[in-house]
């Protein structure tokens, strides 16, 4: 994240340029810390936004046209259809359990939540689940609003209303938000692949067209963005704090 927006950074922050500075005044805790980077939220903000803009057109042209899938979708899902084998299809219900109803609304969040706390990230953890219980309200709503009917070739028993797919979501949701929270590369990669993976496994089941799995990224992705936004300054703060589980101490962490 580049970029300076000047009213970003909050009350009583020091000035970006100074940040080094003002942290070796405070004891040294920081010198173990990434390059100081300012906080811009304004372009991830509108990223966010415009992403949710773009689920509700879609959804308006979707109703518009009486809620039948798109021709291409129909020729992708019969491609996807002929191209079953038992291996790919026992993996695809694998990640249909890991990445839908209770496990993936209600256990892994919070897992997630309880192990940014017992790192010492409680504002990771705030905005965690706040970013997940609106994700998966956004969710929702919008199935509730587009009510548009599965393929018929389906595989697994989902719940009503196909776009946008719960299962893309949650998964758009949990890479955006935990790359947000720990701003490394490696975790951007490992989360934009499971969101893909989730994906491509709902259409091979046939449980979502594909604009419904595009639109369940968008949702998931706008909505970590757009809760990210307020909080976007204390989140950096804090990752720049040493993280040691709450059973040691921080200065052992840092003479380590």
């Amino acid at each position: 994240m580049s970029g300076a927006d000047a009213g970003d950074a909050g009350p009583g922050a020091p000035p970006p340029g100074d940040a080094t500075d003002h942290e070796r005044a405070q004891g040294g805790h920081h010198a173990h810390a990434p390059t100081p980077l300012r906080v811009s939220r304004r372009p991830w903000l509108a990223a966010g936004i415009i992403a949710l803009i773009a689920v509700a057109l879609v959804g308006t042209v979707i109703v518009y046209s009486e809620r039948r899938p798109f021709g291409f979708e129909l020729d992708l899902m019969t491609a996807l259809a002929a191209a079953r084998t038992p291996a790919v299809t026992s993996g695809a219900l694998a990640l249909d359990l890991l990445g839908g109803g209770v496990l993936s609304n209600v256990v892994l969040p919070i897992v997630i939540v309880a192990g940014l706390l017992l790192w010492r990230r409680p504002w990771a953890a705030l905005y965690f689940g706040i970013a997940a219980l609106a994700s998966a309200g956004v969710t929702r709503l919008v199935k509730v609003l587009v009510g548009r009917v599965r393929p018929e070739d389906i595989l697994v028993q989902p719940d009503f209303g196909s776009f946008p797919s719960g299962h893309s979501s949650a998964a758009a949701l949990i890479a955006t938000a935990l790359g947000l929270v720990f701003m490394r590369t490696w975790v951007w990669v490992v989360g934009i692949a499971w969101t893909v993976l989730m994906m491509l496994s709902r259409m091979y089941l046939g449980a979502h067209w594909l604009s419904d799995t595009i639109g369940g990224a968008l949702v998931g992705a706008g909505v970590a963005l757009i809760v990210w936004a307020p909080l976007a300054y204390r989140l950096y703060r804090e990752n720049r704090l040493p993280h040691p589980p709450i059973w040691r101490s921080v200065d052992t962490s840092a003479k380590a």
